[in-house]
């Protein structure tokens, strides 16, 4: 049988880091980049003795992204034990929630997708990290301990475009929630992929392979599309598919075994004895606020007049939403500025949109001065380029580069009068009908006023002068 004849059944388990200041158990620093183990102490390094507290904050933010994604928050979760041994794991265990996990059910929604059924989001804590290099392997446990929600989605998807857009989805609500970067380089958006194959038509899942910590899209989608072709090519060939976990060589991209796959009981799950069951109020989760997420957005965009095209973009960085949100007035012509004029700064590193120069309120002050006449629409735009590189007022810009336009009805008359007057030819033409020389008599003028004539102004004077 092809490939084509075999459905693949993929669920998504995502590690994302919570952006808390602090550990979920401990007072350490979440920072990322400092030299190895300078952010530790006796409770993430593990030491005998040392007692975990847990951080409220963390906690906050698995509700509100239990609350975001339609999930039901549990009044009372438990802390579990979660047992393996790994030279990153100090404490030979981690911290995590099994059966009683703190949100269940609800749903991610995914452009093109509908929505992406979810079976639970948990907190536990991360495990350090492994270095190694050519001298040896060593261990920073700097990211021991900082706060994790763990989400685990329905094995709903079934192709590997489907689980990039269902990570893009997810990741982007996620920064829009406030709690997670959404960095995939330095770790803090990590994905599992739980990858199995089903001949077509059939109800019964195959055997389920795990790939484990994927740290970009390319790669989730490399890999999900290498591990299907090697599980249907296995049963193809008489052979049985094994369920294992497998690592993602993206230099050669393929999938290779690392050990066969833990079932729960492999983790000897037990009650954590050092933590009292998390208990959630509903007073308490009432009072997480949830901000709007990418979709509703681009709803509100869209439904105000801002193209899709134009929209999508924004929606894509909620930096650039709360720029054209602070930008005001009309929302096309804001979304335009963002899309256009902002965009292009930021390509072209005259604008870092972490640091704007900036306040976007006076991009408005810019369209008045165009508005009235002050400003052609192509000095407008020098005007908004240097307002993004410089953050000057627009007042300024426009007095210090001369870009004043003349609207003075008595300085154009008398410029349309020398045009007419050394065109006495083209004139006549244009009185005969050849009314396509009205662009040549306004550039005679914008050329004696270098630029700087309202060409609307311009335009009706030279009607009126020739008997239109």
């Amino acid at each position: 049988m092809p490939v084509a004849d075999f459905e693949p059944v993929i669920g998504l388990e995502v590690h994302a880091q919570l952006l808390t200041r602090s550990k979920i158990f401990c007072g350490c620093s979440t920072s990322f980049g400092a030299p190895p183990n300078t952010q530790v102490c006796p409770v993430c390094l593990g030491l005998p003795g040392a007692l975990p507290s847990l951080n409220r904050a963390a906690v906050e933010m698995a509700i509100k992204a239990g609350k975001a994604f339609g999930c039901r928050i549990a009044e009372r979760s438990i802390w579990a034990r979660k047992n393996y041994f790994y030279p990153d794991l100090p404490k030979g265990y981690q911290i995590s929630q099994y059966e009683l996990p703190i949100c269940s059910g609800g749903a991610v929604p995914v452009p093109g997708l509908g929505t992406i059924g979810l079976t639970r989001i948990h907190l536990e804590e991360d495990a350090g990290k492994n270095i190694h290099a050519e001298s040896g392997s060593q261990v920073d446990l700097n990211r021991s301990g900082v706060p994790l929600i763990e989400i685990v989605g329905e094995p709903q998807l079934r192709s590997a475009e489907e689980a990039s857009e269902y990570l893009k989805a997810l990741r982007l609500s996620l920064i829009y929630l406030g709690i997670n970067d959404g960095n995939l380089e330095e770790g803090s958006f990590r994905c599992d992929a739980n990858v199995s194959v089903r001949p077509r038509g059939t109800q019964k899942l195959g055997t389920r392979v795990e790939l484990k910590n994927i740290n970009s899209f390319r790669f989730v989608r490399q890999a999900i599309e290498y591990e299907i072709e090697r599980q249907v090519k296995e049963i193809e060939s008489g052979g049985k598919v094994l369920q294992q976990t497998r690592l993602f060589d993206n230099e050669k991209g393929v999938t290779r075994s690392m050990r066969s796959k833990e079932e729960a009981n492999d983790y000897r799950y037990f009650p954590e004895p050092d933590l009292p069951p998390l208990l959630v109020s509903p007073e308490w989760a009432a009072k997480v606020q949830v901000p709007k997420l990418p979709h509703e957005v681009l709803d509100e965009l869209t439904r105000s007049g801002v193209a899709q095209a134009d929209a999508r973009t924004i929606v894509a960085d909620p930096r650039l939403v709360e720029v054209h949100r602070r930008v005001g007035g009309d929302p096309r012509r804001a979304a335009l500025f963002v899309v256009g004029e902002l965009a292009r700064a930021v390509n072209e590193k005259e604008a870092d949109l972490a640091a704007l120069k900036f306040e976007p309120a006076q991009v408005a002050e810019v369209w008045k001065l165009q508005d009235a006449g002050t400003l052609s629409s192509t000095a407008a735009k020098e005007v908004l380029a240097e307002l993004i590189r410089s953050g000057k007022p627009p007042a300024r810009i426009v007095q210090e580069k001369g870009l004043a336009q003349v609207s003075d009805a008595g300085a154009l008359e008398a410029v349309v009068d020398a045009v007419l007057a050394r065109s006495v030819s083209e004139a006549e033409k244009y009185k005969a009908g050849k009314k396509n020389l009205l662009g040549f008599f306004v550039g005679q003028a914008m050329k004696e006023l270098k630029g700087k004539g309202n060409p609307g102004a311009l335009n009706e004077l030279f009607k009126r002068k020739l008997g239109d």
